[in-house]
């Protein structure tokens, strides 16, 4: 099995603030804006009773965002955020240079993607949501998916998926450089969960040493025995330093990596 630390969700470049930890410990993974190809506003997304609109302008009310602004939902993992067709289930698309690297490293049906993003601590605050202050910046986990199909035909794409934004490409579908992901029923590794789901915060999700920057991961250290890719020579002074580059960072597991996955997951 191949495990994929995948990013996603808001980052420095794409919407510029961290995504929230809500004060029920929800980690609330925000579509990047996407004007060009969304389909979704973040104004019709909705988490517990909230827009996805109100809860970004709430924690930075300066934001260049609208309602209507559209967003990117990929990877699609909360059903109850908008209305859905029959049928429906979690998807990941990847197409480009992004998708290449995961083909050159033959990531297929039964591996593994552990998505992963920018954290922050949210709480409320006379009626408003805001960032905790002094909550530090942090790198966690925040769902999983264990590849059950892949599409890679334009007419292999079922119902229920024709809204996904990775979905109405044609020059992509035809050039084979747009793949969209689909989940197992049940995880091979712990029989008795679902392929694919989102992860609420625990400390062990979360990959950041504590005081430093979210860049500089606690990774246990049989990590020193595995090559990740975009990540060359990456230890600094027992500390496992990521790459600002790459959304899809490979591995081979091990049987110490995989333990280390059952227990973020369970």
């Amino acid at each position: 099995m191949k495990i994929v630390l995948s990013r996603k969700g808001f980052d420095s470049a794409n919407g510029s603030q961290p995504n929230p930890i809500m004060p029920d410990g929800t980690l609330l993974s925000l579509p990047i804006p996407d004007e060009k190809k969304g389909n979704n506003p973040f104004g019709s997304l909705v988490w517990n009773g909230q827009s996805y609109f109100d809860i970004i302008h709430s924690l930075k009310p300066n934001t260049k965002l609208k309602s209507d602004s559209m967003c990117h939902l990929d990877p699609d993992l909360r059903k109850d955020v908008r209305a859905r067709e029959k049928g429906w289930q979690p998807a990941f698309g990847q197409t480009g240079t992004a998708l290449k690297h995961l083909r050159n490293h033959d990531v297929t049906v039964g591996d593994l993607f552990l998505f992963f993003g920018w954290f922050k601590q949210t709480e409320m605050n006379d009626g408003r949501l805001v960032y905790k202050k002094d909550a530090p910046d942090i790198h966690a986990i925040y769902g999983y998916m264990q590849i059950g199909g892949i599409i890679e035909e334009q007419s292999d794409i079922p119902k229920w998926l024709k809204d996904h934004p990775h979905a109405d490409r044609p020059k992509a579908w035809a050039n084979h450089t747009n793949a969209i992901y689909l989940p197992t029923n049940k995880l091979s590794l712990l029989p008795t969960l679902k392929g694919c789901d989102v992860l609420d915060y625990r400390k062990d999700r979360v990959l950041t040493k504590p005081g430093v920057s979210r860049c500089y991961w606690d990774l246990p250290d049989f990590f020193k025995k595995v090559e990740i890719t975009y990540n060359p020579n990456p230890w600094r002074d027992g500390c496992f330093k990521s790459t600002g580059r790459g959304q899809e960072f490979v591995m081979d597991s091990t049987p110490e990596i995989l333990d280390w996955v059952k227990h973020i997951i369970s």
